[in-house]
């Protein structure tokens, strides 16, 4: 319907009637609406499920929450034969029945979340796992294809899986595929769009019963030979045997803080000296323009000097740190870790699953926090999140290296390694105060017996480092920088004010720090270290500048030239190897940042409980510099 003159036009669309002019009528692009498939991709756990998701999907990936939990996941989707579909992974399951955590959440995503097509990834070098998984899915009536995945890690091992054969017993397409090399992907493409519903010959069935029927469906089908992981087996003597584990896990833990330490001084360097630049450039601007010196000083020297800080210390550690911490994961190792650990947390009444959990809290205490999802149980769960932070996350690090360098590594040519055997030796003492304190929280405020521990140890696979590269950086290092600059930012600020607002000739910064004099002398410091701990919350590694902008009276945050100017501001304010110790046992034992307590009241929905998280590992840091300081002094 038109009106006078042609113009407007009336027009119907979904029971709607829009009027437009007609010249808008002329602008608007009318696509034919195509029906969008959604795709679910199931597995057993370690099958290469992520790396089939990834290669579908590429960078068209978000992650998401689903069935109203705080379960998160990826979702993605891809183009094929001209149709979008939407990919969603769900969590590594052995069976739709659900006995844990992540099989509860697979369970409810099957039921509550519309979609044409589950494609359930199988392990093609142990692939009895993954047929009965299919079954049950057959006999819950999804519309299923297998993807044998790893054919060629099966290959090496001399498994071969008659695939037509498997095919027609499960009357279901079987596809063969290596899930990094794209090309090997198509056939599962195209058996997935002309797949169609068909009556299964499987109902009502039990994992159980799934499971020996899926063991003799490959006993007819898949040859392998007689013990096909012979090479995993030997190198697991090593990495779990009783003379060798302590001493590998140890070396490993040598070798990547010193591959962090060494690799990342000339980088935070050139960061640094990168954004002193900008704000002396940002500083000349305002100047010309006639800025408030007052606002040119809050915003460049307070926000954008502080959170350049942050950056320049946090950046080139993660960026080599997450990298070497997914590589193990990778390849197999972390999980040998909580292996050869799990004894140790049985007797801490915790669940060897902490020790991945931990081992996560290294690069940052709010991922580890969040991690402890993995852990069945409420009970050894609460231990894990509340004992997190006393592992050393990766803002600590600068400021213990520097420290340790500075008093006690010294200058020469082995400084590096001494460097990294101290801080492993600190790490050390982090890790058995975690067993300590898990051993208290277990036999008091949270007592009861560890659960079972299951753990699945995946085989040794050589690692992808593209893949790997994408995920250490955009999952956890873009992810862990982003949250520290927003909180940073807010807090650069604050210490902005407080160095420059003065009361009787006295800044505030100053004041404050001289509150808190009596209560730092007592545990081996003073009361300017003291205040930078506290302003330090949001974001750990602001610490030691504050302390610096305060002892030097600087009206921003200030950073140190090389550490024997370092040394030198230090000991000029009555800094002593004690005061070193004592700031290095404080550093690796206080209260967690802003934004892992956060994360524990996200995790826990408990203000109780995210109290307990703060004041744990301040306890213990208070305790223990306090008893330093007391031994020294009698002495």
């Amino acid at each position: 319907m038109r009106g006078s003159g042609g113009s407007p036009i009336a027009f119907e669309i979904h029971g709607i009637t829009l009027a437009l002019r007609a010249a808008d009528c002329e602008r608007i692009l009318v696509r034919p609406l195509t029906h969008e498939k959604t795709y679910l991709l199931a597995g057993n756990p370690n099958v290469g499920k992520s790396t089939v998701f990834n290669a579908l999907t590429g960078l068209h990936q978000h992650t998401g929450n689903w069935c109203g939990k705080t379960v998160s996941g990826a979702e993605g989707w891809f183009q094929h034969r001209g149709e979008r579909i939407r990919l969603i992974d769900t969590p590594g399951t052995y069976s739709v029945d659900a006995e844990t955590a992540e099989e509860a959440v697979t369970a409810e995503m099957l039921r509550e979340i519309p979609h044409d097509l589950v494609i359930c990834v199988c392990d093609a070098t142990c692939p009895v796992r993954g047929v009965a998984l299919a079954i049950e899915l057959l006999a819950a009536g999804e519309r299923v294809v297998l993807c044998m995945n790893l054919i060629d890690e099966a290959k090496k091992k001399r498994i071969v899986s008659d695939l037509a054969a498997i095919s027609d017993r499960l009357k279901i397409p079987v596809i063969g595929i290596t899930a990094k090399k794209k090309r090997t992907l198509t056939p599962l493409l195209d058996a997935s769009a002309d797949t169609i519903r068909c009556n299964s010959q499987f109902h009502d069935i039990s994992h159980a019963e799934a499971l020996e029927i899926a063991s003799g469906i490959c006993k007819e089908t898949v040859s392998m030979p007689e013990n096909p992981n012979r090479r995993d087996e030997r190198i697991d003597r090593i990495l779990t045997g009783t003379v060798c584990r302590y001493p590998v896990m140890i070396v490993l833990l040598l070798l990547v803080f010193w591959l962090t330490m060494v690799g990342a001084n000339y980088p935070s360097a050139m960061l640094s000296r990168l954004f002193s630049q900008i704000c002396m450039i940002l500083h000349h601007a305002a100047e010309t323009v006639h800025c408030p010196q007052w606002l040119s000083g809050a915003l460049i020297d307070g926000m954008l000097r502080g959170t350049g800080w942050v950056i320049s210390v946090m950046l080139p550690p993660m960026t080599i740190f997450f990298p070497l911490f997914t590589l193990l994961e990778d390849i197999g190792i972390l999980p040998r870790i909580a292996f050869n650990l799990d004894s140790r947390c049985a007797k801490c009444k915790a669940c060897g699953k902490q020790a991945l959990t931990m081992t996560m809290g290294f690069g940052c205490n709010a991922v580890g926090v969040t991690e402890c999802r993995i852990i069945e149980s409420r009970r050894e769960r609460l231990i894990a999140i509340l004992t997190n932070a006393l592992v050393p996350c990766n803002g600590r690090f600068p400021a213990l290296l520097a420290i340790v360098t500075v008093f006690f590594a010294g200058d020469d040519m082995l400084s590096s390694f001494r460097s990294a055997c101290i801080m492993t030796g600190l790490i050390l003492l982090s890790v058995l105060m975690t067993f300590t304190a898990s051993a208290l929280l277990g036999r008091t405020i949270l007592r009861g017996q560890p659960s079972s521990f299951i753990l699945e140890l995946p085989p040794y696979r050589k690692p992808q480092i593209g893949a790997l590269i994408v995920r250490s950086v955009l999952d956890r290092t873009v992810f862990v920088l982003g949250r520290a600059v927003i909180t940073a930012a807010p807090v650069s600020l604050l210490i902005w004010i407080l160095a420059n607002v003065s009361i009787s000739g006295q800044t505030m910064i100053q004041r404050f720090a001289d509150l808190l004099q009596p209560f730092g002398a007592m545990i081996g410091m003073d009361g300017v270290m003291l205040l930078a701990f506290l302003l330090g919350l949001p974001a750990n590694e602001i610490v030691l500048p504050v302390a610096l902008t305060a002892y030097l009276g600087q009206t921003a945050l200030t950073d140190y030239d090389s550490f024997s100017s370092l040394h030198t501001m230090l000991t000029s304010h009555g800094w002593t190897q004690l005061t070193a110790a004592c700031f290095l046992i404080f550093t690796l034992f206080h209260s967690p940042c802003a934004t892992t307590l956060l994360t524990v009241y996200h995790e826990t929905g408990s203000k109780r409980w995210t109290f307990a998280a703060f004041l744990l590992p301040t306890l213990i840091g208070i305790l223990l510099c306090t008893a330093i300081a007391g031994i020294a002094y009698l002495l």
